[in-house]
Order: structure tokens, then sequence, then C-alpha cells
């Protein structure tokens, strides 16, 4: 008889971002030039050291919880989009709330575990678990018994097919601060708009810039939660002239409804989700774009 298939290996992703000792030193060449620099500035290196410090501690604690036998993989934050994860990841971001957005529009169902290496900087809304907590984590997501909170995630199509994800917002509009000029069509009605740019946001955008605009403008729009499939879209600053309206300001986008978009710019139109500019849609005159929650979630260990 054929001896049986061998288990597959877990593998752990550690997603990281790099510190601002990491960032100083590149662009300074040096420690010592880094640190000249600041002082000529009025600044000390002394807390950027001692974050950084801070953070390759919880660094060091996570790697040596991955078990021995298991494989292993460290990936800055600027190379997700070239990274090919696997189905049966199981995924740990090391660092702020805003690395669990980076890495969520990259997978595919695999598990999350959010580590918060610095309490006292980041709140933890997302990284909500401690790296000494990261052992008993990877053994119950790589066993499937972890328990996932699933996390609404949106969507971007335009109409060629091009297709981009975010875990708190999409923003349409103009890659300059000039005005966007669109064509918005929702519930039934459509109008002409010159404005600086749409957010389409999910329930955790809500924390966000999203609750920045709804705030402002002292909204009695009701914002989703993280695991509602509804979303919110605010239009920034609509100009009312006699070429453009602002009836179509803000409203609920139900779970299976879109939101849809038509550029009327010559160049400049963009879409890009979670504030990462770089990775864009190029969205000039014509094209017509819509805005919907999308099938992926992000699949959050909660415990």
């Amino acid at each position: 008889m054929p001896s049986a298939r061998p288990e597959r290996v877990p593998r752990v992703v550690v997603v990281t971002r790099a510190t601002e000792l990491e960032l100083l030193i590149a662009r300074h060449g040096t420690r010592s030039q880094a640190e000249f620099f600041l002082k000529t500035r009025g600044q000390s290196i002394d807390a950027v050291a001692k974050r950084h410090a801070t953070f390759e501690s919880a660094l060091t604690t996570t790697m040596n919880a991955i078990p021995v036998q298991w494989r292993r993989n460290r990936i800055d934050r600027g190379d997700l989009d070239r990274f090919l994860f696997e189905p049966d990841d199981v995924v740990v971001a090391l660092g702020q709330d805003g690395l669990v957005a980076n890495v969520a529009k990259y997978l595919a169902g695999q598990p999350v575990i959010g580590l918060n290496p610095a309490p006292d900087l980041y709140e933890g809304v997302l990284v909500r678990h401690q790296p000494e907590d990261a052992p008993k984590l990877m053994q119950a997501a790589a066993m499937q018994q972890a328990a996932c909170e699933s996390r609404t995630m949106v969507e971007a199509i335009l109409d060629d097919g091009q297709r981009l994800v975010a875990l708190n917002e999409i923003f349409v509009g103009h890659r300059s601060h000039q005005s966007a000029r669109y064509h918005i069509d929702w519930n039934g009605a459509r109008e002409r708009h010159s404005s600086s740019g749409v957010i389409t946001a999910t329930g955790t955008g809500a924390t966000g810039w999203a609750r920045s605009i709804h705030h402002e403008r002292s909204s009695r729009l009701p914002l989703p939660a993280p695991t509602s499939g509804e979303l919110t879209f605010f239009v920034r600053e609509a100009w009312p002239s006699v070429a453009s309206g602002t009836s179509i300001t803000e409203s609920i986008v139900a779970e299976g409804r879109a939101l849809a978009i038509t550029s009327e710019m010559d160049e400049g139109g963009v879409i890009f989700g979670d504030g990462i500019e770089g990775d864009r849609l190029e969205f000039s005159w014509g094209r017509r774009v819509e805005l919907r929650a999308a099938k992926t979630r992000l699949r959050l260990l909660t415990s």
C-alpha cells in the first residue's frame, strides 16, 4: 500500500514595516549621520532608538514563537505586492493598526493575527494581541480552531475588469488638489459633481477617515459596524454651480448594492485604497467604476 501523504507543514508569514530609526539610517547612510541630522534640528535620536529597540524585542518574541519545524517568512510592507501568499498561511501583522489594512487586500481568507509591539503608541483596534500571546494564537490558527472576526472589505471594479480592494476605504478623485469631475449614480439618480473626491468606507474605516468627515459635517448617517456588510460613502466638499450639484453627498450602501462613478477627468483621476496612493488605478475620462462590499473578508483573530 502507498504510504500516507504527510501533512503539510504550516507556514507563518510575519509582516512588518521599517521603524523610524531604520528609515532615518536609510535616508542618511549611517546612524551617526542620522543622529547629527536630528541634533541640527534640536531633536534627539534617543527616543527613536528606544522605540526601535522595543520593536526589535517584540519581533524576537514573535519569531521565537514559531515552532522550529514550521516554515516561516518575514516580509516588509513594501514587498506585499510581490509576495505570493499560500491558501493555508498564518499571517502575523506586527506593528500599528494600519499594517493589518495594508496586508488584508492581498489575502483570500487566510487568518490574520494582529500583534501590538507598543501598546503605549498604538491603539490596538486591529493589532489587539501582545507578542507574548503569539504561540497559542499561531497554534490555534494553524489548527483552524481560532475564533475569528469577519470584517467587511470594499472593492472598486473598473469597466475593464481591473479591481482594487481595501479594508478601510477607497478614494475616487484627483491625485492632486485639483477638483475631481465626474458623474455619480446612486439610488436611481445621476448628478454631475465637482468635488474633492469620494470616500467609500467600511465599518472598519468608520473609525478613521470616514469618521473625520462624518464628524466635520455633523452627519446623522449611522456608520456601519466592522462586521456589517454595509458601506458608507461621502462626497468631500461638493461644489454647487450651474454645472454641478450637491444633492448626492452621502448614503449607506447596503450589501449587494453598488455606487457608480463615471470620470470626467482628462488625466490625474485615480482610485486608491487605505491611503496607499502608490497602488492605484487610473481613472481617466469616460471610465466607470462600481464600489461595493467585497466578497472576500478579512479574518482577524480575536482569540
